[in-house]
């Protein structure tokens, strides 16, 4: 697992969080980008307010943050850029403590990372609720969820798929029953090891891999050795990676809805949605725009063409028509 997506909190982190929160959030710099109201923001209901907006240090958060503030902007406001932060729990406590008003955040990691629950809900909405819900007593409102959904499965080159033609999650297990010996996988030394992972995913698809079929290397050589190598049938991969499509994987259906629900939602420290509840009108068109498919391109213009993260962010919310140039 990605700890910059969120998925774990190591020992220690909160106390780090907190530290960062008393001092290391008192740099950032302001946007200074001169862009006016598109389809949201008319009015500029934001005229007069000073608001921080933050993120994780993993592309597609940064580019997420980015687009809050660059529709804070545009609305009017005085928007301080703190993206980037370190660790997901220093973003995290950043909102509750109001040392940042707004970010993107996950559904699951809200619900089993910050709320400490070990089974996650599979219907997402339910899951997003549950977390809406969970979260108020902490100073935390979530607003509508996108469907961009950043979970973990598993991938194959469309190459090696000509040949075993997998479109599922039971799809791998009937082939590891039939041909034990194709089925060879790639992950992340924790997602090798965690329940929720794939030991679980395992004793959900009724299946029992060889410990010599199960390779462990970093995240980012996954991808490679799934896409040109024949050491890899199988790799661990996030869903909304750019790298997916310029690597030509095919992303395989989880059937039985093992793995939890990652929708991106805005939150928001509760003080500053109370003194701007507009910023729900604000944002919800853009969740609603946000999808898993939209999400790989964007995060493939930064992982695989080096693009800036605001200037992605900048160029599709103004493709979209939701803010202009001023």
């Amino acid at each position: 697992m990605r700890t910059g997506q969120g998925r774990t909190a190591l020992a220690g982190a909160a106390a780090l969080a907190l530290a960062l929160a008393g001092c290391g959030l008192k740099s950032g710099s302001p946007m200074v980008d001169d862009v006016v109201p598109g389809s949201v923001g008319q009015g500029q209901p934001l005229d007069g307010a000073s608001l921080t907006v933050t993120s994780k240090n993993f592309s597609e958060s940064i580019i997420l943050g980015q687009m809050i503030g660059l529709i804070f902007k545009a609305a009017g406001a005085e928007v301080l850029d703190r993206t980037n932060l370190p660790s997901s729990i220093s973003a995290r406590e950043a909102i509750i403590q109001g040392d940042a008003d707004a970010e993107y955040e996950y559904t699951g990691t809200g619900w089993i990372t910050y709320l400490g629950h070990a089974k996650p809900i599979t219907d997402p909405l339910a899951q997003w609720k549950a977390v809406r819900d969970a979260d108020r007593k902490n100073g935390v409102t979530w607003l509508r969820p996108s469907t961009l959904n950043n979970t973990y499965a598993l991938a194959i080159s469309k190459k090696n798929n000509a040949t075993y033609h997998l479109k599922t999650l039971s799809d791998v297990a009937a082939l590891s029953k039939k041909n034990p010996s194709a089925v060879t996988v790639c992950v992340e030394n924790e997602f090798a090891s965690r329940d929720d992972g794939l030991p679980g995913m395992e004793k959900a698809y009724g299946m029992s891999l060889p410990a010599a079929n199960i390779r462990k290397m970093d995240a980012g050589i996954i991808y490679t050795q799934v896409s040109k190598s024949n050491s890899c049938l199988l790799g661990e991969v996030f869903t909304t990676d750019g790298r997916i499509k310029a690597m030509n994987l095919d992303v395989l259906a989880d059937n039985k809805h093992f793995f939890p629900n990652y929708n991106a939602a805005p939150v928001i420290h509760t003080p500053t949605f109370d003194k701007y509840p507009v910023i729900a009108d604000l944002l919800d068109p853009l969740s609603a725009r946000l999808t898993t498919e939209v999400a790989q391109v964007l995060n493939a213009r930064v992982d695989v063409d080096g693009d800036d993260p605001h200037d992605v962010a900048k160029d599709w919310l103004i493709g979209e028509g939701f803010i202009k140039e001023g």
